[in-house]
């Protein structure tokens, strides 16, 4: 049984299909979602979104956000989404590379410091995913 699954960016619209199961990172801990799963609201937390439809897994880099979820469809508001075939890894690596380099440069600001300690997992989660191909499972 699928349900639908729409993730939205401030950009655009990145994924509408039907799914069988979507699992992603929250606050509380990382769901999988099956249809009919029990209505929720919850903060997405950046990292990595597996989609499972007909056998094939695909991966996605998330900066964060809000997942609302109901009977058939799941809705993911975004901050960022990225395809892993979309990543850039090269740049990805160089993003990383540049927020280390602020958080050596910025450990006595604390806020600095949590800036760049965001971009740069922002950046590891770009890596992990970009690397990825599309899985037959």
């Amino acid at each position: 049984m699928k349900f639908r699954l729409e993730i939205v960016t401030p950009e655009r619209l990145v994924y509408s299909e039907d799914v069988d199961v979507l699992t992603l990172p929250t606050v509380q801990g990382e769901i999988s979602i099956l249809a009919k799963h029990v209505p929720l609201v919850s903060i997405i937390s950046p990292g990595e979104i597996k989609i499972k439809k007909d056998n094939e897994i695909e991966y996605m880099a998330i900066t964060g956000g809000f997942v609302q979820v109901l009977p058939h469809k799941v809705i993911i508001l975004a901050d960022a989404a990225e395809r892993a075939e979309e990543i850039d890894i090269e740049r990805a690596m160089r993003a990383r590379e540049r927020a280390q380099k602020l958080m050596e440069e910025k450990r006595g600001d604390r806020i600095s410091h949590a800036e760049a300690m965001a971009a740069f997992q922002r950046a590891l989660v770009r890596i992990k995913v970009g690397q990825r191909k599309r899985k037959i499972k």
